[in-house]
């Protein structure tokens, strides 16, 4: 008898890695190492944060003795943003980073890429987000238009198919049935567009109304 074994879930995360002002011209190096590494790059920019800037997104070391140096060297020039995302993203590229002192990192763990391309503490090279909330609340920062959503799976994922997508689907499918297209991958894909539930309407008569009201 063959048993049917139900598919491994494999959950997905996303983290935050900058590459620091001084490094910048590392960045094609790291991205490669990135990438060797096992990681998916969602979304990548260089921009130049200001010192005010700064200030906001390390808010949780405000009052700490290297802050003004701190909020200073991150807005000395421009920086590379990445969202990365594979399977305990956060931690393993915490794992890939090493010691948030870049001399320890050199004597305990070499091979580390602070060890690699980082100068002392202060100017370590490279950013990770701490935890996976942490990561949420950085990449909204640096990335203000990408929507954070948890990626359904298991149970949450059979109830988002049946209360989405199942009902426009079936009644497309019935549709289709009726219709027997020529060419009926065209002419679903027209009719899911048509029948989006979460197209939006245009209400003309309703903005009329308002202007002369």
């Amino acid at each position: 008898i063959q048993m049917l074994m139900p598919k491994p879930q494999i959950f997905v995360e996303r983290t935050l890695a900058l590459i620091k002002p001084d490094i910048v011209d590392k960045e094609e190096e790291i991205e490669d190492c990135v990438l060797r590494s096992g990681f998916l790059i969602l979304q990548k920019r260089k921009l130049q944060l200001s010192p005010e800037q700064c200030s906001n997104f390390y808010a949780d070391q405000y009052g700490k003795v290297f802050f003004p140096n701190l909020t200073a060297y991150m807005s000395s020039g421009p920086l590379v943003a990445m969202v990365l995302a594979r399977h305990c993203a956060v931690s393993y590229w915490k794992e890939l980073l090493g010691p948030s002192n870049s001399i320890r990192a050199q004597r305990t763990h070499p091979h580390s890429l602070r060890a690699i391309y980082g100068t002392d503490e202060l100017r370590n090279a490279l950013h990770g987000s701490l935890s996976i909330s942490t990561a949420e609340r950085e990449i909204r920062f640096m990335f203000p238009e990408v929507i954070l959503e948890p990626i359904p799976a298991g149970q949450r994922a059979r109830d988002y198919l049946n209360l989405y997508i199942k009902p426009t689907l079936l009644a497309g499918l019935t549709a289709l049935c009726k219709e027997k297209p020529a060419d009926p991958m065209i002419w679903l894909a027209d009719w899911l567009i048509e029948h989006n539930p979460n197209k939006p309407r245009l209400q003309h008569h309703i903005t009329e109304e308002e202007h002369q009201g």
